[in-house]
């Protein structure tokens, strides 16, 4: 019995191995692999500072106010990606505008926000008539349905995020860790908040057709937590986070290849799962020592 079930499992096996290759071979699936290591590295790169800066909340505005651009783009017959980047771009510089120039709480000012912003959104979203299959797509991630346009924009975004945090890393971690001490420093506070906006705006929008507007957050949030329970040293942690985003990527594509499961929702998952191991392991090897 025992011999019988381990050779079902050793078949099972090969069957989704050779499913694995086969798969590897269409230009689909190797975009969407590339795809899935450049948004891993850059939600891992991003998410390093969204977390320290405690910034979750401004990404998960942005990603679901992300509705509207996408809307848009559907009514007017667009491709929502060239609509979701203006809109995102200008909806997080100025959500921090308001921020600034109010004396209301910052989660407020999101709240509020947000809630227009959706509110819109759904507006819209009931004045699409017919098939509504972008706009599905949008909302929960299709990463197997990126497209040479998307994997650029995504390099790019990479890329140009990689130069600005990488080149001022010195007073983007003073930033994060102590603002007024910054200013003191003379650091131009101001300049590298609303740049850093910028980025994760632009960010939120070209990762939100691989994972969805529902879990675009996550994918900047998880693997950086994750890499944080491991290290409180800043250069690691960034390391870690990085690795994180882009293997847990790879894993979860490879899944919803091999299984037939919804790419985006798998990407997070392995991310939760991942979260998850490690957290259990650090508290256990914490109570061992």
């Amino acid at each position: 019995m025992h011999l019988y079930f381990d050779c079902q499992i050793a078949g099972l096996a090969v069957t989704n191995s050779n499913e694995l290759i086969k798969l590897l071979q269409f230009p689909f699936m190797q975009r969407a692999i590339a795809g899935a290591v450049l948004m891993g590295i850059l939600g891992g790169l991003l998410g390093s500072f969204v977390t320290l800066r405690q910034l979750s909340f401004f990404s998960h505005a942005v990603g679901h106010a992300a509705l509207v651009g996408v809307a848009l783009g559907v009514l007017l017959q667009l491709n929502p990606t060239w609509m979701l980047l203006p809109f995102t771009l200008v909806f997080g510089v100025v959500v921090l505008y308001f921020i600034d120039k109010t004396d209301l709480a910052s989660d407020s000012v999101l709240s509020i926000v947000l809630s227009g912003a959706l509110a819109i959104g759904i507006i819209l979203t009931s004045l699409i008539q017919g098939y509504r299959g972008n706009l599905m797509g949008i909302l929960f991630g299709d990463i197997l349905a990126i497209d040479s346009i998307d994997l650029i924009l995504t390099l790019l975004v990479l890329l140009g995020g990689s130069i600005f945090l990488l080149s001022t890393l010195r007073q983007q971690i003073l930033l994060t860790l102590n603002p007024d001490v910054a200013q003191v420093q003379g650091i131009p506070v101001q300049l590298y908040r609303y740049g850093f906006v910028v980025l994760l705006s632009l960010a939120v929008a070209v990762a939100i057709k691989a994972v969805g507007v529902l879990l675009v957050n996550a994918f900047l949030v998880i693997p950086a937590s994750t890499a944080k329970l491991m290290s409180h040293h800043f250069s690691h942690f960034l390391v870690m986070s990085v690795i994180f985003g882009s293997t847990s990527s790879i894993v979860g594509i490879v899944a919803s290849g091999l299984f037939n499961l919804a790419s985006g929702p798998s990407i997070v998952l392995v991310q939760f799962l991942l979260f998850v191991a490690v957290f259990i392991w650090v508290k256990l090897g914490l109570k061992a020592a």
